[in-house]
This record gives structure tokens, C-alpha cells and sequence, in this order.
């Protein structure tokens, strides 16, 4: 074990300095962003790279189907995490997913004080690994980051999830795959 650290922390020593002495007198295309207060964003999320394929997150960000779960996103604190390299492959209900869910019940997950209860749902839509729709299959069974299980059907060509969400879509993200689903994933109750 000592080796191996010794050796990752010498090839990471190696890659700096490589990369200190480049030559390269022009500007770097990946900076740092801060907020409207002046202050640096922490964690992956704060890395401005305008030349890389997006992230999960970037790309929810752009979409204008998925406003509500980047806002859930934002408020469970998961930025950072989805940023991240994965793999992940995220089941991300669209707007109108959540507007079938009982009123009121996005605004009140919202809530500072819900946040666990927000984090757990959000974690629920999440797995580590990639699963592409094509390698999906009938009768699979998926572990979640929030430690439950999901399961996939197929029926009529359609890929269903729990048997309550249809896979509309997917695309493939710098760190994972999206499928765009049509309703919100609760998880069972413990």
C-alpha cells in the first residue's frame, strides 16, 4: 500500500511539474468562476472549462426540461458530487414528472429542513456506473446511491423503471449517461 501511494504521489508530482514547465504562455481555457459576491466556487462545480464535453450537471443545466431537478439539485447540495468524474448514470425526471407529484410536495423538499429527505430521493435517480439504454435489460435490478434498488422492465419497446417511469431520452455526458424519465422515483419506505 505504501508503494502504491508513493508511487501515485510521484507520478502526480511528476505531472505538475510537467505541466508548470510547458512553455505554454496562453491563458489557461479552465478558471476558476465565483459567485456575484466575489467568492471562488469550491469543488468541481466551480471549474469553468468551455473546451470539455459537459458534465451531468452542465448538461441538466441547459436544458429547459429539467429547471426543477437542477433547482432540487442545487438545494440537496449535489452539485459537486454529479461534477464529479462518476461514472453515473442518472434517471433525471423532467418538469412535468415532478408536476405529477401531490402539490406542494417539491416546494416543501425545498426546504433547508428537508434537505436529507431531498438528498435521499435525488440519490434514489443515481447509479454508479454506466448504463447505457441498449444494455438495459428486462428484469434488471440496479443499486442506487442512496443504498436502494431499482428495477428495469421493457414492454412494448419502452424502457420502464419501477414500472412507473418511461425512458423518454438519454444522452451521453463527459462523466455518465442521462436517461430523461417521465416521472419521479420515491424510494420504498424503510
Amino acid at each position: 500500500m505504501k508503494k502504491k501511494n508513493f508511487y501515485l504521489m510521484t507520478v502526480g508530482i511528476v505531472l505538475l511539474a510537467a505541466s508548470c514547465n510547458s512553455g505554454d504562455t496562453s491563458p489557461a481555457t479552465t478558471t476558476a468562476e465565483t459567485t456575484s459576491a466575489n467568492v471562488p466556487l469550491t469543488g468541481q462545480s466551480g471549474v469553468a472549462d468551455d473546451v470539455s464535453a459537459k458534465n451531468i450537471v452542465q448538461t441538466a443545466v441547459g436544458s429547459k426540461d429539467h429547471t426543477t431537478l437542477v433547482a432540487a439539485v442545487k438545494a440537496a447540495e449535489l452539485v459537486d458530487v454529479l461534477s464529479n468524474t462518476g461514472p453515473f448514470t442518472v434517471f433525471a425526471p423532467t418538469n412535468a414528472a415532478f408536476e405529477k407529484l401531490p402539490a406542494g410536495t417539491v416546494e416543501g423538499l425545498l426546504k433547508p429542513e428537508k434537505k436529507e429527505d431531498l438528498q435521499d430521493i435525488l440519490q434514489y435517480h443515481v447509479s454508479v456506473g454506466v448504463y447505457q439504454a441498449d444494455a438495459l435489460q428486462d428484469g434488471q435490478t440496479l443499486g442506487q446511491v442512496n443504498g436502494g434498488n431499482i428495477k428495469i422492465t421493457k414492454k412494448d419497446g419502452k424502457i420502464m423503471v419501477n414500472g412507473t417511469a418511461t425512458v423518454l431520452a438519454s444522452i451521453q455526458t463527459s462523466n455518465g449517461v442521462i436517461h430523461f424519465i417521465d416521472g419521479v422515483l420515491l424510494p420504498p419506505k424503510q
